[in-house]
């Protein structure tokens, strides 16, 4: 490309070998994910067993999960397809925020579920008083604004930034470090605004979450071992989800600050970082939770009696 000539379009060149089973190993990751989050929507939204602020928090997980892997995903798997894979200045932008915006947003809402928990395990008297519908409400607006502002800096720094050439991304997607460094001008204002910010959304709902579970730890010494026994139950999915979200994020940050990773191994890593947790979000909480196990069983016996009414509706077609 002409570096005089200004860039209105960037190449994904992450995807430039095209294999067929790569199209579909993420095709079925992602049917797995859409099949898996939106199983728990259903759940949630049709069992009146569910209707607790646990489940209206996991809920709006399962929601999350699938709006941040389909701004990639699908767009990834169309690489697999055409020869160059090209994406629009505007959609890159587009595609940039709306992938870290729901990344954060994930982790203000792993955020909420720790202070539900903490709240059900060490205040239980108080918890129905305290968890009302409205501040239930208050709290996943509150996940999802924390969201929304976080990338908003680095999108607006970013969007003035001059880019003539070269326009080749080399990464799956519009990544903010990938499509900043094709800028013509220097970036490292840039880069230390979105860094500065990307570690206190981190940092920030990891020491909050943290802080719950030390206290939920501290009340469950107290206990008989019955109860110890119960309430570290009700944690365990949330705990393993919250392990499994940091510590692929602190791998993609490591991949990125040291210099000699190698650029595949590091694709790999953001590829896992990007459908990691919410592939396993769904089979966690349900492999774990008795409650949502019970929920499946109750829809799927539901849909077995409806299927059956059906059919003896249906008249019979006497040839």
């Amino acid at each position: 490309m002409n570096k005089s000539e200004p860039v209105t379009f960037f190449i994904i060149e992450g995807l430039k070998d095209k294999y067929l089973i790569l199209f579909a190993i993420f095709l079925a990751i992602y049917v797995l994910i859409l099949g898996g989050n939106c199983m728990i929507i259903y759940l949630v939204r049709t069992d009146p067993k569910l209707n607790s602020p646990m489940y209206f928090f996991l809920h709006n997980l399962s929601f999350c999960d699938i709006v941040y892997t389909s701004s990639t995903i699908p767009n990834m798997l169309s690489g697999f397809l055409v020869e160059v894979k090209t994406i629009s200045k505007a959609g890159c932008f587009a595609q940039m925020y709306v992938f870290l915006s729901l990344a954060v947003t994930g982790r203000g809402l792993l955020t909420v579920m720790a202070f539900d928990r903490y709240l059900a395990i060490c205040n239980p008297l108080r918890y129905s008083s305290i968890m009302t519908k409205k501040v239930c409400y208050l709290l996943i607006v509150s996940a999802w604004v924390f969201g929304l502002f976080i990338p908003f800096t680095s999108l607006i720094i970013a969007l003035p930034l001059p880019f003539c050439g070269p326009n080749v991304i080399k990464h799956i997607f519009c990544d903010h470090t990938s499509l900043v460094r094709l800028a013509c001008t220097d970036t490292s204002r840039n880069n230390v605004i979105s860094l500065t910010f990307a570690l206190f959304a981190i940092i920030s709902t990891f020491l909050l979450i943290l802080t719950s579970y030390i206290l939920i730890g501290k009340n469950i010494h107290k206990m008989g071992p019955a109860e110890q026994f119960k309430a570290a139950a009700t944690c365990v999915s949330h705990l393993i989800v919250v392990c499994i979200s940091y510590v692929s994020a602190a791998c993609v940050y490591i991949s990125y600050r040291v210099a000699t990773f190698d650029p595949d191994v590091r694709l790999i890593i953001a590829v896992l970082y990007s459908v990691l947790t919410p592939l396993l979000n769904p089979f966690i909480y349900s492999l774990r939770n008795k409650e949502l196990q019970d929920a499946m069983k109750r829809a799927f016996c539901r849909c077995s009696t409806a299927s059956k009414m059906v059919r003896k509706t249906v008249p019979s077609v006497v040839s």
